[in-house]
């Protein structure tokens, strides 16, 4: 298993480093064809690049840094790093798509002159670029259980799309003459930007607030806990996640006097063992007698035999 989570480990790292080389080369390109064919949805298109950038570069230093060592002043060790840049990066997509649309409504006021061949050999090559990369990411990582290259990999899908509305504007232009086509499709990728700077930011956001995970259902949490035996009830749950893919609990157990320190041992394996299931990967539980228990700020109490939660 060890060796199987190693070879993934590397395989997801040396193809995020190729993809994310090949991205940040042509977001260059595009930049500069924007300025120099003088089309906006080009220059969005590039924004839009960026972010796929960002969001390789995110995934590949979540990779680099989850294997750095905890210390006394980072007891999580470097885990939130992904977290701390996926803030800044959804900040930068909302502030690029905000750049896009207003120079977008000066565009439709006053079309300028557009090189619209240099702008769709341009944009086509970008659409093969996104689909190259979009190949090697499906073929050479774990885009399907592992949650950063899953973002990454929906990413560069998006930013393909950016790249047909930049195509289709070019052909407007060259065959139709509609100068409006451009700004057109740059607002679109602006939006399209737009909803992903958002989604990362209230992700991110939720995550720094210590939210309950998405992927976690506290009522089949606290159910599975109720239901391993000799727990009367639990209080002081909490679930948050400590960076993508590693999420933790901790609560107070109520158990029966007449438990051992032994049984105790077995039964806090065996709960351990349940959660993994259920996507908590880090479980701290502190058993306690009924004499013991307390009601100070209690955030979830739950009792075995009922399922209602009770919230203070």
């Amino acid at each position: 298993m060890s060796q199987h989570h190693d070879h993934n480990h590397h395989a997801n790292r040396k193809t995020l480093i190729i993809c994310l080389s090949i991205i940040s080369a042509y977001m260059v390109v595009e930049v500069i064809g924007g300025f120099i064919t003088n089309s906006l949805s080009l220059l969005a298109d590039a924004g839009h690049m960026l972010s796929d950038a960002v969001s390789l570069f995110i995934a590949l230093m979540a990779f680099t840094f989850s294997n750095k060592s905890a210390d006394y002043r980072r007891t999580y060790g470097y885990k939130r790093f992904e977290i701390l840049a996926a803030v800044l990066n959804g900040a930068t997509l909302i502030l690029i798509s905000v750049y896009i649309m207003f120079e977008a409504v000066a565009r439709f006021r006053n079309p300028p002159e557009i090189a619209s061949h240099g702008m769709l050999i341009i944009a086509g090559v970008g659409l093969l670029v996104n689909a190259v990369v979009a190949y090697i990411m499906m073929r050479g990582s774990d885009v399907k259980e592992n949650l950063n290259m899953r973002g990454a990999y929906l990413h560069v899908i998006s930013d393909m799309l950016g790249s047909v509305g930049a195509i289709i504007a070019a052909l407007l232009i060259i065959f139709l003459g509609w100068a409006w086509a451009d700004p057109l499709a740059s607002v679109i990728v602006a939006l399209l930007v737009l909803r992903s700077g958002y989604l990362v930011t209230k992700s991110s956001v939720h995550v720094l607030m210590e939210g309950t995970p998405d992927n976690v259902q506290i009522e089949k949490v606290t159910q599975k806990i109720l239901e391993t035996g000799d727990i009367i009830s639990i209080h002081d749950l909490h679930i948050w996640t400590i960076t993508s893919g590693l999420n933790a609990l901790t609560c107070h157990a109520v158990v029966d006097d007449s438990l051992t320190v032994a049984e105790s041992e077995v039964l806090l394996g065996k709960i351990d063992h349940e959660l993994q299931h259920l996507n908590i990967h880090h479980v701290t539980i502190q058993l306690e007698t009924g004499a013991h228990t307390h009601d100070a700020s209690v955030l979830c109490s739950v009792e075995a035999g009922h399922n209602d939660r009770h919230e203070h």
